[in-house]
């Protein structure tokens, strides 16, 4: 019989992901409870603790020891994620690891098989796959208004002189690592899988320490669709987050509202190349009067999704399958390392 009682959660780091994203979205949900919290300036764990009589820690092994706590959210640099969660995975407690979930693919499966041994969830928050633009676009898409889609660009841009760890590779820093699996996991989905052929550039452009600030990724999939994304901190005038392309018509959006200009193909009449040589006066391409249609619209989808915790919940209390798998975060991680060493073929 399952069981309604909220989750006891424990939390490992406190800085802008563990404090600032995952106890809002906690505190939200009254099927969490957080029991534990753990970071190694003292005052963080504290100041959660007189929130919510949680139990304090500056060693992360003494979080996941604690046999109070189910759940253990993984919100530490990106380098230390792996090691922080096959710990816990062994300890007997389920995780809830922030993106990336490793910073090397071997890492990853390591975290994977201590899943599967431990008979416990791995769950990777890979949570913009619930982004509203995202499921829109994903719907007109599967609606066929713009016809066959055979390109699609993705871009996060902006200009920053980043500074903090983030910027530092040996902290698995660069924007590969940080917007990278979301927009990544984003190409996937459109994709349908694996991409058959990849070639990336990454260099750094405007932040300090060593790790890339500009991501350029362009994935092609076995139906021939094409996925173009660029992440960068580099970019003085950027362009929209969505440019869809498909044969009938064009889909751009900026994150709110979704610009979209297409064709009925029950109005247009059939075309057919001319061998011929054209007059003078015909001149170039077809003189034709397209019946172009527009629209703009809120870029929302049909139905709201549920939050992402509710999600971690229903899986934990209700045992329904997380959405995202563990394939798919592999994935996610694959595309990763092949970006790294520029992977070609098609």
């Amino acid at each position: 019989m399952r069981t309604r009682r909220p989750v006891n959660v424990g939390i490992v780091g406190l800085g802008r992901a563990g404090w600032l994203m995952h106890v809002p979205e906690l505190r939200a949900h009254k099927g969490f409870r957080i029991a534990a919290a753990c970071d190694v300036l003292e005052d963080r764990p504290k100041a959660v603790a007189r929130e919510f009589g949680a139990r304090p820690y500056t060693d992360y092994k003494g979080l996941i020891g604690d046999p109070d706590v189910e759940l253990v959210v993984v919100a530490t640099r990106s380098d230390t994620h792996a090691r922080v969660t096959v710990d816990a995975l062994r300890a007997g407690k389920h995780v809830l690891v922030e993106k990336p979930m490793a910073v090397t693919l071997r890492q990853a499966d390591r975290m994977i098989e201590a899943a599967g041994r431990a008979g416990r969830h791995l769950l990777v928050r890979q949570n913009r796959r619930f982004d509203p633009d995202f499921l829109f676009i994903r719907d007109v898409i599967r609606s066929r208004l713009l016809g066959r889609v055979f390109y699609i660009r993705l871009c996060r841009h902006g200009y920053n002189r980043r500074c903090d760890w983030q910027t530092l590779t040996r902290f698995g820093g660069g924007q590969l690592n940080n917007w990278g699996p979301h927009i990544i996991d984003h190409a996937l989905q459109f994709l349908g899988g694996r991409p058959v052929g990849l070639w990336s550039d990454l260099c750094r452009v405007a932040a300090a320490g060593d790790a890339n600030d500009h991501v350029k990724v362009v994935m092609k999939g076995k139906t021939g669709l094409v996925v173009d994304l660029e992440i960068s901190g580099g970019v003085a005038i950027g362009e929209p987050p969505y440019r869809v392309m498909g044969t009938l018509g064009t889909l751009t959006c900026d994150g709110q509202t979704a610009t979209i200009r297409y064709l009925d193909p029950k109005k247009l009449s059939s075309v057919k190349a001319n061998p011929g040589t054209p007059s003078w006066a015909e001149g170039w391409g077809n003189p034709e009067q397209l019946p172009w249609q527009e629209m703009t619209c809120p870029a929302k989808p049909r139905a709201t999704p549920p939050a992402f915790y509710e999600r971690v919940y229903r899986t934990l209390r209700l045992g329904r399958p997380f959405l995202i798998t563990l394939d798919e975060a592999r994935n996610v991680m694959w595309v990763i390392e092949r970006a790294r060493k520029g992977w070609r073929r098609a």
